[in-house]
């Protein structure tokens, strides 16, 4: 699916009570580990030619895995559909043990652009794995994420999917518990699951840092202050995208009286703007800043003209890309080795 150019006139400039605006949030968009990868694909076609295989979507944003394959990547469910011997990017979400040794059965050439936030969620897991402890894994079921960090300890994960699980939950030991935690849920809803759980366990031990990443925190911080002042939010980010699901979520619970998930600017309806003032706008950790500017355009011809940027954060982290692709083709060190587009995505 090609990018659908933002459409002007489209929305009318109806009348406010009071002058219309639309608070912008910073941080948003691409995260550290987001442009990671997706800067991975781009190289891996670079060096390898066309395809490129990547198992499941390299982020989730229908926008850019639809780029990505316009270039020549090929995006498969499982390793067992990529040919013997090609190259396949595993995802930022990454991915369990068995699905490396998947890939090194059939000659695969792995490329692996876990992002290493997820991958620090990883080695905890293996870690209290070892020690006997069990581990209460906050996430949602089916998730790629919590797939492969599941996979990493499968028989010493149990699953909690929201605070309502908890009293179901059943532990061997309850002196031996410990939880982690998807790296892109919502804050608050994790803490309460957590408090929950320590209620029931009260020996439960905390990972050793926060497992849920810096983005997804900061953007979640800068839409509740936005939400605040905002009658309508607009987040822009794919359906399967949970850090973009989950602003839509914390705006409605710190103030917005409506918030609404869109892919492209075209998706936005006049009546969700009939009658508000204030607009506020953010994307999720996987969403190009280019998206991002299309809606300002299509708010700025009905009227939303007046955009001023509320940041709560500034973001400079960048992640070196997978050893593999950190040369370009003559063997010299890639200008893109660390990364490149992550600090452009939180500016208009």
């Amino acid at each position: 699916m090609p990018r659908i150019p933002s459409v002007r006139g489209r929305l009318k400039d109806n009348p406010t009570p009071r002058p219309k605006r639309v608070l912008l949030a910073a941080p948003r968009g691409y995260c550290a580990g987001v442009d990671r990868a997706v800067i991975a694909v781009e190289k891996a076609l670079e060096h390898y030619g066309s395809p490129v295989y990547v198992r499941k979507e390299i982020v989730h944003n229908k926008h850019v895995v639809a780029e990505l394959e316009q270039q020549g990547a090929v995006f498969v469910d499982e390793v067992d559909a990529v040919p013997e011997g090609a190259h396949v990017v595993f995802s930022a979400h990454g991915v369990s043990p068995a699905v490396v040794h998947a890939a090194a059965d059939r000659g695969l050439h792995a490329i692996d652009a876990t992002c290493p936030l997820v991958t620090k969620v990883h080695r905890e897991a293996v870690r209290f794995a070892r020690d006997d402890f069990e581990i209460l894994l906050i996430g949602h079921e089916g998730h790629e994420e919590v797939e492969g960090t599941a996979g990493e300890a499968p028989d010493h994960v149990t699953l909690v999917n929201s605070p309502d699980d908890v009293p179901n939950i059943e532990v061997r030991d309850p002196e031996k518990v410990v939880w982690l935690s998807q790296t892109t849920l919502s804050v608050d809803e994790t803490m309460e699951t957590v408090r929950r759980l320590r209620e029931r366990f009260p020996a439960l031990q905390d990972p050793p840092s926060d497992d849920i990443c810096y983005a997804t925190q900061n953007r979640q911080v800068a839409i509740k202050k936005v939400a605040q002042e905002a009658e309508l939010v607009i987040v822009v980010g794919s359906a399967n995208s949970s850090n973009s699901v989950r602003l839509v979520e914390v705006a409605l619970e710190n103030g917005a009286k409506a918030a609404y998930r869109v892919d492209y600017s075209t998706e936005i309806r006049q009546e969700w703007l009939d009658g508000v003032s204030t607009i506020g706008v953010t994307s999720g950790a996987s969403v190009p800043e280019g998206l991002v500017q299309e809606v300002l355009i299509e708010l700025a011809d009905a009227g939303y003209a007046d955009v001023a940027e509320v940041k709560t954060a500034e973001e400079d982290l960048m992640f070196s890309l997978p050893k593999e692709l950190r040369r370009d083709l003559a063997g010299n060190r890639d200008a893109r080795a660390l990364g490149g587009r992550s600090r452009a995505a939180t500016t208009a």
